[in-house]
């Protein structure tokens, strides 16, 4: 009883009634990322009218947060490719780190040296800041 309620009055947590109910309706699942996350496209590979090209989207698992999408799917979605990460043996390449949410405004953040909320003292000024006067 509790999802139901919470798919009928809030937009943040997963998918929204209205949502559930189009995902249905008119969605065909593709996959599924490492964080839970579902994602799916119009079914039989329908072109939206408006736009030109089929649809894509995105099933949260939890808080709504677009950081939460990896890169070979963020991709996907946005039709910088055609294939989808379920359907090629999709391998990131060397250089590419592992997908990390963005923490800005919880308490993971980063915080460097220095700031006012990093943990610890802060460091006294070295003095060598000549503040700019107008005029001179």
């Amino acid at each position: 009883m509790k999802d139901w309620l919470l798919q009928i009055f809030t937009w943040w947590n997963g998918q929204t009634i209205g949502t559930r109910f189009h995902t249905w309706r008119f969605g065909e699942k593709v996959g599924e990322d490492e964080f839970g996350n579902v994602y799916y496209r119009t079914k039989g590979g329908v072109k939206d009218k408006a736009l030109g090209f089929q649809r894509r989207w995105v099933i949260y698992k939890g808080e709504a947060e677009a950081s939460k999408v990896p890169p070979g799917w963020n991709g996907w979605l946005h039709h910088t490719v055609d294939v989808a990460p379920s359907e090629e043996n999709y391998q990131p390449r060397e250089w590419q780190q592992p997908h990390q949410q963005n923490w800005t405004g919880t308490a993971l953040a980063y915080r460097p040296q220095g700031s006012t909320l990093a943990e610890g003292e802060r460091p006294a000024a070295t003095g060598d800041y000549q503040a700019w006067t107008p005029g001179r």
